[in-house]
């Protein structure tokens, strides 16, 4: 696994952004920036959201959807399990306790080193893979549930490639569940305050989101999509878009995340929850 990153860090503990511009980013420089950031904003991160994420629990977004209580997933006792994007991978620890077998993978070694801690504080061991979900290192046909909970398809320029790269893996009958920025999001203001629900830019502006260092190293990528994108992409990868889900906010649930807020969650989604399955 990757070492973490030596970005300079802001008060938080999060990269400081150098510079922040609207424009092209390929798959290249994408996966290595976010590698970096996500690296070096690991510890800020989950000092921030730990508790919230839980070591061995299934968020599905911000508005606090649970996998136990949603099962989306459907029974995954004795299932091979592939999560995508699994961070210090609290999901997939959720899922071996659920009687998965399963395989945490993503691109931050930064977020790996912590999930390797916490398979060995709780004692729920699952393998752990530091990989690109664009050349996923899986034989084809080899797993029977995917998911990805926030787990990092908004940062993947090429996600139909990505997708193609999951229905690869999928066995025939085989379901993949993903959970994302709601589209909806892009064009407002990134505030968790309701009064900032104005437009500020098209929702119809696929040109990324790029912030760099003070060295002008490229640091951070967002992609955006619209609805209509994800539902292409979906298709166009050989999978069934079975459902849509748009959480609303949980009630009861205080906690801020981001843009994502109690008071705005009433108003406006933020998650969207692609819900496929591979034909079979």
């Amino acid at each position: 696994m990757d070492t973490p990153s030596d970005l300079p860090l802001d008060d938080a503990g999060y990269p400081a952004p150098g510079g922040v511009a609207r424009r092209p980013a390929g798959a290249a420089e994408s996966v290595a920036a976010n590698r970096r950031w996500w690296d070096a904003a690991a510890p800020a991160y989950l000092a921030e959201h730990g508790t919230d994420l839980g070591d061995a629990d299934f968020l599905w977004c911000p508005e606090g959807l649970r996998e136990a209580d949603a099962h989306l997933l459907g029974d995954v006792a004795g299932r091979r399990v592939l999560e995508v994007g699994c961070g210090s991978a609290p999901c997939a620890r959720w899922l071996r306790r659920a009687g998965a077998d399963v395989v945490a993978l993503d691109v931050s070694g930064g977020m790996l080193a912590r999930a390797a801690e916490l398979n060995s504080a709780t004692g729920i061991a699952v393998p752990l893979v530091q990989a690109d979900v664009g050349a996923l290192p899986l034989s084809a046909a080899s797993v029977d549930l995917a998911c990805s909970a926030f787990g990092g398809l908004p940062f993947v320029a090429d996600v139909e490639g990505a997708l193609a790269e999951v229905a690869r893996v999928l066995r025939p009958g085989g379901r993949f569940v993903a959970s994302v920025n709601h589209p909806f999001r892009w064009p407002l203001p990134d505030s968790p305050d309701p009064g900032d629900l104005r437009v500020v830019s098209s929702y119809f502006d696929r040109t990324p989101y790029v912030e760099t260092d003070e060295d002008d190293r490229t640091v951070y990528v967002e992609h955006h999509r619209t609805v209509g994108d994800w539902v292409r992409a979906v298709v166009g990868a050989g999978l069934v878009l079975e459902e849509l889900v748009e959480p609303e906010w949980t009630p009861g649930r205080t906690q801020e995340w981001g843009q994502w807020s109690p008071a705005r969650g009433a108003l406006v989604p933020g998650t969207l929850i692609l819900v496929c399955a591979k034909p079979g």
